[in-house]
């Protein structure tokens, strides 16, 4: 059994969160991990936007609170985001998130993250084989 505390995690395991001018990400489960998955909270600063495309990876979010919005690129079909709202990227799909408001989202990756990975410039995770190189 796994069981990890979040405040903990911030206060005393600095390499499971990571973050850049915009976000931050708390990694509660990564590939060493063995579970399949990870799963992460993840902070998105109010009036930031992202592009991402997660070309090696499924990713399903659970908006926990704050508001914004998603844009599937291909379709240019926009979302709303609010507490309560999930979304999954079934197929890598190309999107941009927007933060109206501080968003706290729970994540979870398929394959799992290793937490190494930093966003490449089209916006996806290498593939785990890369980050092993």
């Amino acid at each position: 059994m796994i069981v990890r505390d979040f405040n903990d995690i911030v206060e005393n395991q600095k390499d499971r969160v990571i973050s850049d001018a915009e976000w931050s990400s708390v990694r509660m489960l990564l590939a060493d991990d063995k579970m399949g998955f990870s799963f992460h909270i993840t902070f998105l600063n109010a009036g930031s936007e992202h592009t991402f495309e997660y070309k090696n990876h499924f990713e399903s979010v659970y908006c926990m609170s704050g508001k914004g919005s998603i844009t599937d690129i291909a379709t240019g079909e926009t979302h709303e985001i609010k507490p309560g709202v999930m979304y999954a990227l079934n197929e890598h799909d190309r999107h941009i998130l927007r933060a109206e408001e501080e968003l706290v989202m729970a994540c979870v990756f398929n394959p799992p993250v290793t937490g190494t990975e930093v966003h490449r410039e089209d916006g996806s995770y290498a593939p785990a084989e890369e980050l092993a190189d």
